[in-house]
């Protein structure tokens, strides 16, 4: 079994905020190497640490548990409400036009491919993704981008940059085959949670600065 240091950032009678290592599973798999996981680290070092929201195997940064099911169930709603403020940072192949921007397309479960999501107009659902340039390369012509999920759809990010001409680097399953060859990992890290903490009401902010 794989060891991974202990990512805690913070920790009180409420919630857990930590920072999951890239090529860590969120939540427990299939078979003997699905059981590590960064939510089966949060339960054997907090019985009452419960999932509320998940990231991808092959992105890092910042995941939020619940300390017990009415915890759970405060935070999976401000989510839901949209009152969490979630920000990640990604390096994308190309260079965008302008410096902010929005990407407005549904998104749905590519049923025979799965676990790719499409783009699909008819039975699609509302997906809206807000992006920032953060820095440019014009040598190797790819850029870092601040990006911010309006909703969250099951691989939005990776979708929607995938979709305007600019995948993420290192993607393997929505970039060009040279494009994911370029890292040795997806190079998409959640770096900002902002919320209020459901109990006091005071505002909280995390933050993680990627490691590409």
């Amino acid at each position: 079994m794989s060891i991974h240091p202990e990512p805690w950032l913070h920790v009180d009678a409420t919630l857990i905020v930590a920072d999951k290592a890239a090529g860590l599973l969120a939540v427990p798999g299939r078979g003997e190497a699905g059981q590590t996981s960064l939510a089966a680290q949060a339960q054997r070092c907090f019985a009452d640490a419960l999932v509320v929201h998940r990231l991808d195997m092959a992105t890092s940064g910042l995941m939020l548990f619940a300390r017990g099911a009415l915890m759970q169930r405060a935070l999976s709603m401000a989510f839901e409400a949209r009152r969490i403020d979630k920000r990640y940072e990604a390096v994308v192949e190309g260079l965008l036009d302008g410096d902010t921007g929005e990407i407005d397309l549904p998104l749905a479960a590519d049923w025979p491919n799965r676990p790719r999501q499409v783009v699909d107009h008819e039975r699609g659902k509302p997906s809206l993704t807000r992006w920032r340039v953060l820095e440019c390369d014009v040598q190797t012509r790819r850029t870092r981008l601040s990006l911010q999920p309006v909703t969250g759809r099951s691989h939005q990010l990776r979708v929607h940059l995938a979709s305007i001409g600019h995948a993420i680097v290192g993607d393997a399953l929505y970039a060009a085959p040279a494009v994911a060859a370029a890292a040795p990992r997806l190079l998409l890290h959640a770096s900002e949670l902002g919320f209020e903490h459901p109990l006091t009401m005071l505002p909280l902010r995390f933050h993680s600065a990627p490691t590409f």
